[in-house]
Order: C-alpha cells, then sequence, then structure tokens
C-alpha cells in the first residue's frame, strides 16, 4: 500500500519527496492518561534519515506513520484523503472481471470500525492504514490492476481472461512527475544496497518492485507475504503480483525471492515476455 500513500502525499502536497524522516526503529505517542504507558508503532527496523524514494525501498513503517497520520511537524494525509487515493486505484471494489467469486475487500476507514466495532476511530488506525495493516483485505488481482495503474501512466484498466479482448480503460489522471518519484523508489527496492525486492536485480530486464507482509490470524501468528512491481523499468510492458498465503512468521523465504525465481525460469523458457533472446539471457547459479 506504501506507493498508493506516496503518491497521496505528493499529490496533495504534504511533504516534499526530499525531505528527509528518521526513523528510529519506532514512534511513540505519549498517553495523557497514564504517561508510564506510551502508545509504540514499531519500524520493522532502524533505518535512519530516509526520504520518499528509500521509504518505498526499504519500506520504513516510521515514514509511511507520518505521512499517513503525521508526527511532530510533518503533517499527515489523514484517513479521509488515504481513503481517497486507495479507492481511486480502484481498491476495496470489485475490478470488473467475470467471476462470480470476486470480492471488494475492505480499505479501513471510521465508518468501516464503527459499524463493524462500534468502536470510534484513532491515530493508531490511521498509522496501521498507512502502512496497509489493520483492516485491509484485497485481492491478488485488485492489487494487480492498481499496480499496472502505477506503472502505465495512471490507466486503470478491468481485467478479462478472453484472448483479443480489449480491457475497458478509466484515466485517472496521475501527475507524471509524481508517478516519476514512485517509479524510483521502486526500482531502488530492487537495485538499491537494503532494498527489500533485491532477489528481482537482474542484468537482463529491469524490474521495479514492492515487498509486502501482511500479519493474518490469531496473534499475527501467520503473514502473507506479496511482490508486486512491473517491467522493463524504463518502458513498462508487464506488472505482476505473487502472494505466498499464510506462512509461519518464522518463514525466511519471501514472495521477492520466489519471484526472483520465476522471472529467472522466464529468462529461459519465456524470453520473450522479458524483452530478451535466448541467448542472452541470465543464467543465474
Amino acid at each position: 500500500m506504501k506507493p498508493f500513500v506516496a503518491y497521496g502525499a505528493l499529490a496533495e502536497q504534504i511533504i516534499s519527496p526530499m525531505k528527509e524522516i528518521v526513523s528510529t526503529g519506532e514512534i511513540v505517542i505519549p498517553n495523557p492518561y497514564n504517561p508510564s504507558n506510551p502508545s509504540i508503532f514499531r519500524d520493522w527496523r532502524a533505518h535512519g534519515a530516509v526520504t520518499m524514494r528509500e521509504a518505498i525501498a526499504f519500506s520504513s513503517n516510521v515514514y509511511f506513520y507520518t505521512i499517513g497520520g503525521g508526527f511532530g511537524d510533518q503533517s499527515g494525509l489523514g484517513i479521509t484523503k488515504m481513503n481517497k487515493y486507495f479507492h481511486l486505484f480502484g481498491l476495496g471494489s470489485t475490478t470488473g472481471i467475470n467471476l462470480a467469486t470476486e470480492q471488494a475487500g475492505v480499505v479501513p476507514s471510521p465508518a468501516w470500525k464503527l459499524k463493524t466495532f462500534d468502536d470510534e476511530w484513532r491515530l493508531g488506525d490511521t498509522y496501521f492504514t498507512a502502512i496497509g495493516q489493520y483492516g485491509f483485505q484485497t485481492t491478488p488481482l485488485q492489487m494487480l490492476r492498481a499496480y499496472a495503474a502505477l506503472a502505465n501512466g495512471g490507466k486503470l484498466l478491468t481485467p478479462h481472461v478472453i484472448k483479443g479482448e480489449q480491457s475497458e480503460i478509466v484515466d485517472l489522471k496521475l501527475n507524471p512527475a509524481y508517478l516519476k518519484i514512485i517509479h524510483e523508489g521502486m526500482r531502488k527496492t530492487v537495485n538499491y544496497p537494503g532494498g527489500t525486492a533485491r532477489g528481482l536485480e537482474r542484468t537482463d530486464v529491469a524490474v521495479a518492485a514492492k515487498s509486502g507482509t501482511a500479519e493474518v490470524g490469531a496473534g499475527n501468528a501467520y503473514v502473507n507475504s506479496w511482490a508486486a512491481g512491473y517491467w522493463p523499468y524504463e518502458e513498462p510492458e508487464y506488472a505482476f503480483i505473487l502472494m505466498m498465503d499464510k506462512a509461519p512468521r518464522s518463514n525466511a523465504l519471501g514472495a521477492t525471492r520466489i519471484m526472483g525465481q520465476v522471472v529467472e525460469w522466464m529468462s529461459v523458457n519465456r524470453p520473450e515476455y522479458l524483452g530478451i533472446t535466448s541467448t542472452s539471457a541470465q543464467v543465474t547459479p
């Protein structure tokens, strides 16, 4: 979800993409009713000072908590504007594909929380929503469509399964300069030291990507591991999603590593999809 929050923050002009936000590994929100028990929102590691591109590459929770809900001197999008951009990219609604079992999913909001839990919305809910946690439910097809729109300049397509059929297109009228920043961050995710999708770095095709880890199950005992992105980076032709369902938290085999193996297989067996010839395919030991 982080690239969509990043685009919203740029579109609403709440932050410069070059502004650095420091992740010490957590955000601490004082508790006025019980000062000894503050609310702590953790990053998956301390990233130090990061700009937007690096925050996408490193998947910094603290950066996106901050631009999502605000912290210190940095204002945030807030839940209403975040929802605006999630829905703009087609999340929380069906894609229009002709499949009877397609689900709309859930984009968390104050109205959804009140209806579901009979409880009011809090800052922590905004923080978690900004990193794609809390009540989010989305399908791989929704995410594929959304990432395709990021890649293709803002065209939201209606997917289909009939050969030769043309997709219906909705022009989201996205800002190319803002998209370029998101693209550069997603490329850094693959080719920058510390990027979370290094398993997709290749010499024969440039891939832009984003990793994702969704906590699921009682006590967050499991994770869904995601890889999303597109190639070629310079002139995108294909978007992809790979989702590994309900892996143990201890699982070390993430979706970006598996997607790297998929692309490697393609380089040998279907090189035309990577825009390469079989004689120039990269062979990874």
